[in-house]
């Protein structure tokens, strides 16, 4: 007969322990650690069990046994592709059978949608694409039907089915035998072998172990779908981002269309790709090319702009920065930032006034991105500080002109990685000068072609070539 072992969990960071504390041992965040309830065996049950209560079960001869791994063949498996190019460059050339991946967002964000439009695609058209089944436990089969009829993922090969039964789910996956599983949410199905409440550490765990056995037993890929907290973390106990494959994050603005899928864990591809992707009225469009996003389509030339090259994975994006500079009125001027660390701009506008003469302590600063892009990155530093002392002295910069740089709080510009990539896209963006850091050895610039490249040593240096000092 099952004993159930009482724990204690850090839904934080995953530590376990046989007594509760109000702030967890190994992390230090208070209020995290809850009850955990694992189903095990007795000591005295199951062939093979000991008197100190082990189980050990003898290898038959002619089963499977341990060999060297020079002997073990490498192995090659067909990826399934998603549908979306995005999706499958953050994966890393597709899903590998028989992996389980979770995809975490905050709620509204679109992950839904995206996993059911993926699903279409997979699915085809006629009946011809493989077989999905799309498990909902928050919708039911005529609701998920009215969202695929809006997303055009109205196939044949997909089946749909509405539980939170984490019994009927896997019993659904033994009949049908589909070509890829797709669970919305991990946080909603339930089992009955255990105690707990539905999303509680030990129900998400459990289901999690279950479907992870279903899907290396079966070679059947699995896509759960994972909440966040109010800190943006994933729902439930840290251990669940251990035990599935992949880990994806669904990132966005919800007012604003542009939505980034991130892997921040991958065992089968690289975790510094990232995927765009645009909401719509008819669903979630991949965008291939997105360094037209952040750019204002203005052709004008106004003070108070400049423009960054930002790395995000191995995509180089073009951030436009904007800077609005104003006479205070109130005793503590204001710093209102969008898309950028304000503590960063502090920085920088005490670094401009030491080091670059121009006083905007007592101004008021308005600093921003477009389409909400991020420019929280050092090397952002540069066009930051440009764009403010464009604004101040109401001297516009080219707007075939980037900036890009690190600012230490000496007034030096500082190299950032991968500049050459960069100054590449900016080129083939169509900008002619580009302020980049002093360069020496192998990190030296090299030549890009229709790029001037101006190198600055200081703060005061890339004021000067900019004009607006």
């Amino acid at each position: 007969m099952a004993k159930t072992a009482m724990q204690y969990v850090c839904t934080d960071c995953g530590w376990t322990g046989g007594k509760w504390f109000g702030r967890c041992p190994q992390c230090g965040q208070w209020g995290t650690v809850e009850e955990f309830r694992e189903a095990r065996f007795g000591s005295a049950e199951g062939p093979g069990a000991t008197a100190g209560g082990s189980h050990t079960r003898p290898v038959a001869p002619g089963s499977l046994q341990a060999r060297p791994i020079t002997r073990v063949g490498p192995g090659r498996l067909t990826r399934v592709p998603t549908g979306f190019a995005e999706f499958d460059r953050v994966l890393g050339g597709g899903i590998v059978p028989g992996s389980v991946i979770l995809v975490a967002g905050e709620p509204g964000i679109g992950k839904s949608t995206l996993l059911l439009e993926a699903a279409g695609k997979v699915a085809g058209s006629d009946g011809a694409g493989a077989k999905v089944l799309y498990v909902s436990g928050e919708e039911s089969q005529a609701q998920v039907r009215m969202r695929a009829t809006r997303v055009g993922a109205v196939k044949e090969s997909l089946l749909l089915a509405s539980t939170t039964d984490l019994a009927t789910v896997l019993g659904l996956i033994e009949q049908e035998k589909p070509d890829l599983v797709i669970v919305d949410s991990a946080q909603t199905v339930v089992s009955d072998k255990v105690d707990g409440i539905s999303g509680g550490s030990t129900q998400v765990r459990e289901v999690a172990i279950s479907l992870i056995d279903m899907a290396k037993t079966y070679g059947i890929p699995v896509l759960l779908v994972g909440h966040v907290t109010k800190d943006g973390s994933i729902a439930g106990p840290r251990t669940l981002e251990h035990l599935v494959d992949v880990v994806c994050q669904f990132e966005g603005d919800p007012q604003t269309a542009l939505r980034m899928l991130r892997a921040v864990k991958n065992r089968f591809g690289p975790t510094d790709e990232v995927g765009c992707f645009d909401m719509g009225e008819q669903g979630i469009e991949e965008v291939n090319d997105p360094t037209g996003l952040f750019l204002s389509t203005s052709h004008d030339q106004v003070d108070g702009t400049c423009v960054t090259f930002t790395l995000d994975g191995h995509r180089s994006l073009p951030i436009e920065i904007q800077a609005l500079v104003t006479g205070s009125v109130l005793p503590t001027p204001r710093r209102n930032t969008n898309g950028i660390d304000p503590n960063r701009l502090a920085m920088l506008a005490a670094v401009l006034y030491r080091h670059g003469h121009v006083n905007l302590l007592t101004k008021d600063l308005y600093v921003s991105t477009i389409a909400g892009g991020l420019a929280k990155e050092p090397g952002c530093d540069l066009a930051i500080v440009s764009a403010l002392t464009s604004a101040a002295r109401s001297k516009p910069i080219e707007k075939t002109t980037c900036a890009i740089g690190e600012i230490s709080l000496t007034g030096q510009v500082r190299p950032v990685p991968q500049l050459n990539h960069r100054l590449s896209e900016a080129a083939r963006l169509g900008f002619t000068k580009a302020l980049v850091p002093v360069t020496r050895g192998k990190r030296a610039t090299k030549p890009v072609p229709g790029l001037e490249t101006i190198e600055v040593a200081t703060l005061a240096d890339a004021l000067e070539a900019l004009e607006v000092r």
